[in-house]
């Protein structure tokens, strides 16, 4: 067949009219991802999901149970029929919950200061600094991670004992005022900074304070938020070390306190559950206030280690 009858052929029985090219999902290298595949990875994350929000979820439900409601029972029933704030008074009623919440939040807040600054200045030392001895101090930072706390917890309380600060929320705060892992966090975030800018600032006349404060510690505001949320969450949920500090009941923190509703030979479960509500709350409010610098600040010290 010629070019030419191939051209009739084609005005005589045209194609047909093409809808809309539907739009292939990709992965982030730009290969096609499969209908099964798309499926696959929504259940392994729902699956997820359900094993990290689940029990929160479930003590919430518990929380807002009343007396007359089986929380046992099968199959067992997640809402509530009849929600009620009334197991949150009994908890206020039980124990000083205020008077320790607000103690574990003098402890979490002073951790949260002591980190973001001690690391701060740590990590631009070991960065940026040029002194000897400089590796040395690093790999002494890494070491300290692989050492267990409950193999120097007793130190620290004979530490703590011998400077008379065993009671006191200062011996709570002052073990935990600096972590190594912070530190090194920190310490990769400022790698990752142009050293150039820092040169340039160097020959306008800036000096180490002034390089450190105007230019490296502004760019680096993403990894102080993820700092200053595991050094909370970390002082926030401590329960052995203030547990094994602290003798006086007018002085302990809310992970502490809330064992108090735990019975000897009982557990009332909602009242139980409504004291871990009380006590997720400010975690949750701190991640959804600094959520946007977190998950910037995860990539900003995962170049170089």
């Amino acid at each position: 067949m010629s070019v030419l009858e191939k051209e009739r052929d084609v005005e005589r029985h045209p194609p047909a009219e093409r809808g809309p090219r539907r739009r292939s999902i990709t992965d982030e290298r730009g290969r096609r991802v499969r209908g099964w595949e798309l499926a696959l990875r929504y259940l392994l994350l729902l699956a997820v999901l359900a094993l990290t929000v689940g029990p929160f979820l479930w003590q919430l439900s518990t929380s807002l149970k009343g007396p007359t409601e089986d929380i046992f029972s099968s199959p067992p029933k997640f809402l509530p029929g009849d929600p009620t704030l009334h197991n949150y008074k009994r908890v206020a009623d039980t124990i000083p919950v205020w008077d320790y919440a607000f103690n574990s939040l003098k402890v979490a807040g002073a951790n949260v200061v002591t980190n973001c600054v001690g690391s701060a200045l740590a990590g631009y030392a070991l960065a940026r600094l040029r002194y000897r001895g400089r590796r040395v101090a690093t790999l002494v930072f890494i070491l300290a991670m692989l050492v267990p706390v409950e193999g120097i917890i007793i130190a620290q309380f004979t530490t703590m004992r011998e400077l008379g600060l065993n009671n006191t929320l200062i011996g709570v705060v002052l073990p935990g005022c600096i972590g190594a892992m912070n530190v090194l966090l920190m310490r990769n975030a400022f790698l990752n900074l142009p050293y150039e800018i820092e040169e340039a600032a160097f020959v306008d006349g800036a000096n180490t304070w002034q390089r450190f404060l105007r230019i490296a510690l502004p760019s680096v505001k993403g990894t102080l938020a993820v700092v200053a949320i595991f050094a909370f969450m970390g002082a926030w949920d401590d329960f052995l070390w203030p547990l094994i500090v602290l003798s006086d009941p007018s002085k302990f923190t809310l992970t502490i306190g809330l064992n108090y509703l735990h019975g000897t030979f009982a557990n009332d479960e909602r009242l139980v559950a409504a004291g871990t509500v009380i006590a997720v709350a400010p975690l949750i409010a701190l991640l959804a206030c600094l959520q946007r610098y977190f998950f910037r600040g995860v990539g900003e010290g995962a170049v170089k280690g």
